[in-house]
């Protein structure tokens, strides 16, 4: 490995957040005011969004997007224990649904599955519980947690592109929300990747505030089993860094420019190898430290972010 001195890139300064008001031992009581389904029906897969008050909990106004919060499913598990906490990442904007912050909201897909050896169904605990919960059904809440995956504490001084694939989606709707309300001149770009049309969520949506946006929010679908939309072959999110060179080449070429990627783990090392064949060096450097001995992007591996392939502050990931 080479010794060469790291490339320092500066990131945005980002805003001071309030963490861990509720933990597992004295969580707070939020109530669900809305659960409906964000895909399409014939979908692969179920997936809801889930609206809680959390008014009467110390959540409310005390969250901010990007950050996530808790949720504590009822009974016990196998070792006759209170279930732990399951994270579920913050889907509305810092002003939650209702405007007053008192609402917070989430994006749940229901996990059902088959154990490998067993061949017995496998539930979700947390996900299926959440998705069967009704307008009035209460739960506990923790949190919130998170001070990283957050819009800079000076929105208007950047421009964004979001990657997601599936419930990744969830940071990046209330991002959008919040970035549109508040009238601030960025640019913003989602690339969301699932693999069928079906998939998508909150589809309708996000076409409807990228048509009222002024040219402010650009939508942009990849979709991994199926042709596009125009006709164009599967492709995966960091394919779009080729077919729309035009609209992300001058933006990833622009200081102002901050990267975001959220979803299925494994999806980021696609995206760094994009950027690294597609970036002119001085580009690619805003956002990636590449060390001399990590060789050609089509050999790295996971095992080799942050360390020969080190992405700067001006690259905000969370995957799973």
């Amino acid at each position: 490995m080479s010794h060469e001195a790291p490339i320092r890139v500066a990131g945005p300064a980002l805003p001071e957040v309030r963490m861990h008001l509720h933990t597992p031992s004295d969580p707070g009581v939020g109530v669900v005011v809305e659960s409906r389904v964000c895909t399409a029906r014939k979908a692969a897969g179920f997936v809801r969004h889930l609206a809680i008050d959390v008014s009467r909990t110390r959540l409310a106004a005390n969250f901010r997007v990007g950050q996530s919060f808790g949720v504590i499913p009822p009974g016990l598990d196998e070792h006759g224990k209170t279930h732990k906490v399951r994270l579920y990442s913050i889907a509305c904007p810092t002003a939650g649904e209702d405007g007053r912050g008192q609402v917070v909201s989430t994006t749940v897909k229901r996990t059902i599955d088959e154990h490998w050896e067993s061949h017995r169904l496998f539930l979700g605990v947390a996900s299926n519980w959440l998705c069967d919960l009704r307008e009035g059904d209460e739960v506990p809440v923790t949190g919130p947690s998170g001070k990283r995956f957050l819009l800079p504490a000076d929105p208007g001084a950047h421009d964004y592109l979001f990657f997601a694939t599936g419930t990744g989606i969830a940071p990046f709707r209330g991002m959008i929300l919040e970035l549109l309300a508040a009238g601030v001149p960025s640019r913003v770009v989602l690339v969301m990747g699932v693999a069928y049309e079906t998939d998508l969520l909150y589809d309708a949506e996000l076409d409807a505030l990228a048509a009222s946006s002024g040219g402010r929010f650009t939508y942009l679908r990849a979709l991994s089993r199926q042709p596009q939309a125009d006709g164009g072959p599967p492709m995966y999110v960091q394919d779009r860094l080729r077919t729309h060179g035009d609209l992300l080449g001058p933006m990833l070429g622009s200081d102002r420019t901050l990267v975001y990627i959220c979803g299925v783990a494994g999806m980021e090392l696609g995206i760094l190898q994009a950027m690294a064949r597609t970036l002119d060096p001085p580009a690619l450097e805003a956002f990636l430290r590449v060390d001399s001995g990590a060789g050609e992007p089509e050999g790295w591996t996971r095992r080799m972010i942050h360390r020969e392939v080190a992405p700067t502050r001006r690259v905000f990931m969370e995957v799973y």
